[in-house]
């Protein structure tokens, strides 16, 4: 009989690690694929661009001082010289218009007979509706004589006329009075009378307040006037006041003879229509007094200080953009080193183009700035000491910093082009 398996425990056995067999997979393996990455073009924004304009200016303050000193004697000159010959101009128009240029006289002329033919009554009126005229006055004819006194033979006059006249009459012709006063509203009714200069003379009057025999009756003069040579008439007349004359010294109310004043530059356009404005009917009864020579003058003296002008403008202007462009080509040579180290570091020619144009065009910005701050200053200065209206037209004080501008960036397109054509290995040899 046999005896049952005795139950002895299993031992452990620690299992052999066997390497897993690398079993070739059924997938194809995948390809990796290099992506080419192109490297994009660093682009300068404006304020980098202004950064590196500024790198000039502020390394090298004396030389940019020099530079911006040199342009801004140009555009001074200029626009002192133009401020200067503009207010000498003023100034020797605005004597010429006072002489008379812009004096027009329309006073009757003579029909078919070699009569003169009076004005019409609206004469006075529709003159003064011309546009470009700006004043306008008149005098009108009495039939009264004037005499020292009453004891004085009736036909010795002394060739004096006594005439109506307005209250602006001085201040169209530009007259003055010599002694006393001139007739204002309140005596231009009274029998008060204003001589001429030759008028007094004649009569022997020498002073304000003297009486003299007028019509029949006496007057009192209140003034004498100073010798006038745009209207030498009024120099050998007696002045009454318009309804003094109507009402006592036999005016029919009309002017005699009338004076304009127009704008200067619109003279002939008036002097061409006044005849037909004043006597519409009959135009060539009509005698209308040509602009004297001093507008030829006045016109002459205008374009030959313009031409002046843009010479001395132009001299100036050549020679703040030489020292520009010398300033900049030193400033190129001194710098070849850093103009290297920024190629050899990536920046293009373009961009080192730039950098000393825009270096460039700051030196002429303040030049220009400066230069019409003192040409300003010394246009001011000089016409205040000469008594003269200062005059600088608005076209020149724009046109002065950006011309500076514009001649600067002329003067820098060279230096920066050859800074821009400057190879780096040799700029970096250089230093």
């Amino acid at each position: 009989m046999t005896s049952p398996r005795e139950h002895r425990p299993r031992e452990h056995r620690p299992r052999e690690h066997r390497p897993r067999e690398h079993r070739p997979s059924r997938h194809r393996p995948r390809r990796t694929r290099l992506r080419r990455t192109r490297l994009r073009r660093t682009r300068l924004r404006p304020t980098d661009l202004l950064r590196l304009g500024m790198i000039g200016p502020r390394t090298r303050k004396t030389r940019s001082a020099l530079s911006a000193l040199g342009i801004c004697l140009g555009i001074a000159a200029v626009i002192a010289v133009t401020g200067i010959s503009f207010s000498n101009q003023a100034h020797l128009l605005a004597r010429l218009d006072q002489l008379g240029s812009n004096l027009i006289t329309v006073s009757p002329g003579k029909g078919a007979d070699q009569q003169p033919v009076p004005l019409p009554a609206t004469a006075e009126k529709m003159l003064a509706d011309i546009a470009p005229v700006q004043q306008v006055t008149a005098t009108g004819a009495t039939k009264a004589q004037v005499y020292r006194n009453d004891l004085v033979p009736p036909q010795q006059t002394g060739s004096i006329t006594v005439l109506a006249a307005r209250l602006n009459l001085l201040d169209v012709l530009h007259a003055t009075v010599r002694s006393g006063r001139w007739l204002d509203g309140a005596s231009e009714s009274l029998p008060v009378t204003v001589l001429g200069d030759q008028a007094a003379q004649r009569l022997g009057v020498t002073a304000s307040g003297e009486r003299v025999w007028l019509g029949g009756q006496s007057f009192i003069v209140t003034g004498i006037l100073a010798p006038n040579e745009l209207a030498p008439e009024i120099g050998t007349a007696a002045l009454v006041g318009w309804p003094q004359a109507t009402a006592h010294l036999g005016a029919d109310g009309t002017a005699a003879t009338v004076y304009l004043r127009s704008h200067p530059e619109r003279v002939p356009d008036v002097q061409a229509v006044a005849g037909a404005t004043a006597d519409p009917a009959s135009p060539s009864t009509v005698a209308v007094s040509r602009p004297s020579d001093l507008l030829t003058a006045r016109s002459e003296a205008k374009s030959a200080l313009t031409g002046l002008v843009l010479a001395l403008a132009a001299v100036a202007l050549l020679v703040g953009g030489v020292g520009i462009a010398n300033t900049m080509v030193v400033s190129v040579m001194e710098r070849r080193g850093e103009v290297g180290l920024r190629r050899a570091l990536g920046a293009r020619g373009g961009q080192i183009a730039v950098q000393f144009l825009l270096e460039a065009v700051l030196m002429g910005l303040i030049g220009g700035l400066a230069g019409l701050l003192l040409g300003g200053l010394t246009v001011y200065g000089y016409a205040l000491a000469q008594d003269w209206p200062a005059s600088i037209p608005l076209p020149v004080l724009v046109a002065g910093p950006l011309v500076s501008v514009l001649v600067a960036a002329v003067a820098g397109i060279y230096p920066a082009l050859r800074a821009a054509r400057a190879s780096p290995t040799d700029a970096l040899r250089s230093t």
